[in-house]
Formats: structure tokens, sequence, C-alpha cells
């Protein structure tokens, strides 16, 4: 299914300009023929998406690192990764040297809570220079939501995988399957039962979706899986992806990453110039009893108060002193 040009640059990043060859996802004969086989004024959101897939046509960027990106950034801003950083290291260095594609092993990160596994996820794309597609399986209950559903039933539409490829600009973008173990499916729909095939390179090469009913190329798919519990996982899955379990980082490690979003946010804004270029250590202490995710919140609270109090330093009191409220997403940004 996939045509392959010549290389071209695409922008820098991190001191290293990725590359990339155009690969086709799709046959465009394939979506002229079902389009011209749709009754007259019917199916028109499936119409509309075959005119998409003609208007957009079928190529898109495969990119990888024109060589051993650099990776030091990562090691320190995540440092409980280190495992999961030097696997996907392992694995950038087969292909630096050669025109071979990027080939990522599928992923599965296993952790509590608020560690920064999809955070991770982000990196990871931004590190390669492709895109990312998110889906959160905790807060959704509809089987078809990788597959697509069958453009027959009301409201149908493409799955997420199919969208993804189709709508954007890459053929391995990463795809985050964020909470894997709180999938439930409705009635006889098992969520995950399409990763059986798309976790396999070879299936995956001519994956339909249900509602286009037209085989995509999802092969080059960098797949980055998270969990809180593997024994909610099939075990079919647990055999198609490398699996790492991410401890919450260290006391030092903490607080060298409270001491990072500290200076991040501190530098991102002009707002910012007025505080201390360091906390006090009695602060950062304390930050560093937080999961990951809530140390940029707390920062922030942090900010807001020292300010409303006219003060350019924080102080312990100024930071958020009960437990975080639920919020509707649980991601760290």
């Amino acid at each position: 299914m996939s045509v392959s040009h010549d290389l071209v640059p695409l922008a820098a990043e991190r001191g290293r300009i990725p590359i990339a060859q155009m690969r086709s996802v799709y046959r465009v004969g394939d979506v002229e023929k079902r389009l011209t086989r749709l009754p007259p004024k019917e199916h028109e959101s499936l119409r509309s998406t075959y005119e998409r897939m003609l208007e957009k046509g079928p190529e898109r960027f495969q990119v990888k690192p024109s060589g051993l990106p650099a990776m030091e950034h990562l090691y320190d801003e995540l440092p409980n990764f280190a495992d999961v950083l030097d696997d996907v290291r392992r694995q950038l260095a087969l292909c630096q040297d050669s025109r071979d594609a990027l080939e990522i092993t599928p992923m599965l990160l296993l952790g509590p809570p608020g560690i920064g596994k999809t955070h991770f996820a982000r990196e990871i794309s931004q590190l390669l220079g492709t895109g990312m597609g998110f889906i959160s399986m905790s807060s959704l209950t509809a089987g078809w939501v990788l597959s697509g559903a069958s453009s027959q039933w009301k409201g149908a539409r493409p799955g997420k995988v199919f969208e993804t490829l189709v709508d954007g600009a890459y053929a391995n973008p990463v795809m985050v399957v964020d909470e894997i173990d709180k999938a439930r499916g409705e009635h006889a729909y098992d969520p995950l039962g399409a990763l059986y095939s798309l976790l396999e390179h070879d299936t995956a090469q001519s994956f339909t979706d249900e509602f286009a009913e037209i085989a995509i190329d999802a092969s080059q798919v960098i797949w980055v899986a998270t969990a809180n519990d593997e024994r909610a996982i099939p075990e079919p899955i647990l055999n198609r992806m490398n699996v790492f379990e991410v401890q919450a980082p260290d006391a030092d490690a903490a607080r060298a990453i409270a001491l990072r979003l500290y200076r991040q946010l501190r530098g991102a804004h002009a707002w910012g110039q007025r505080f201390d270029e360091v906390p006090a250590d009695a602060v950062l202490e304390r930050l560093a009893a937080m999961a990951p995710r809530e140390m940029r919140r707390a920062w922030m609270t942090a900010f807001g108060n020292a300010r409303l109090d006219g003060r350019d330093a924080i102080e312990v009191a100024d930071l958020p002193d009960g437990a975080p409220r639920r919020a509707p997403i649980g991601f760290m940004q």
C-alpha cells in the first residue's frame, strides 16, 4: 500500500533535522470506487469522508530524526522514565544511518496516577517530530472508538486511528491510549478489539475502519499505552507490547522536577522576573512530596498567592494545602 519517495528535510528540532519520506496510507482507487457506489442523496457523512480523502490525497510524512537526537533533556525532565528512554534510544539507533523507516515497538507504561506517563508520550512525539493522537479510555464506553462504527448506524463516524491518519499530516504519529486498563465496552463490543490487529505490523498494514470500509496503512503508528494496573489488560495485548513499570520519582528526582518547573514557569512569563531565581528549600521540599502532574498547578497557585500578598518570593504558606480538586482531565500539561 505504501509508496516511498526521496527523503526531504523538515524543521530542525533540538540540534537534529528530522527527515521524512512520503508514504501512501490508502489507495485513491479504493476511495473512488466506494464513492461511486453510494446512492444519490444518501450517506452524506460517508460521502463527505470519501470526498475529504480524495481532496487531501493519500500521502503523509513518515518522519524520523536524521541521527540520534539529543535526549539528555528528557532524562533530566523525566528521570523515572530512564528505562523507557533507553529503549527508545536503542530503536532510534537502528535506523539512524539508513533509509529504513523508524520502528518503535508498542509500549505500555505502568505506574500510579500523576507520575507523568501522558506527558512522556507528548515529549516522545515532539522528539520524533511527528503528530499525536490521544484517546482517554476511562472516559469512553463505545467499542468502536478505535475502529469506527458501521455507517448504517445513526451518528456513526470513523475511529480515532482513521481520523488521525487521514486528517493528520503524518503516516507515523504517536497514538496514546491513555488508561487502557479502564476500557469498558457496550454490550458485545470490545473497545480494545481493534488493537489485536493494530499492534501487529503485518495486519496493521491493511487496517479497515468499519465506517469508511477502506483499508488504511496503520503499520507505522507509534503506540504508547498507559495504565495503573495491568491485571485488567488482556494477555494478548500485553504480549504485543514492551511493558515498563514506571515508579514515582525519588525525593531527589522529585525536587529536581519541581525546580525545573519553577524555572520554566518563571522564564515563560514577564511577571516571573519579579520572583527569585531559585525558590526556598522549604518550598521545594513541599513540592517534592507532590505527584509531578500536581506540581505545575501548585506553582501557579503559589505565584498568584505571593503576588496578592505583595511578595516576590514564594513561601510554604502560598502552596495549596488541601487535596487536589477532581479535574475532568487528569494529565500533566
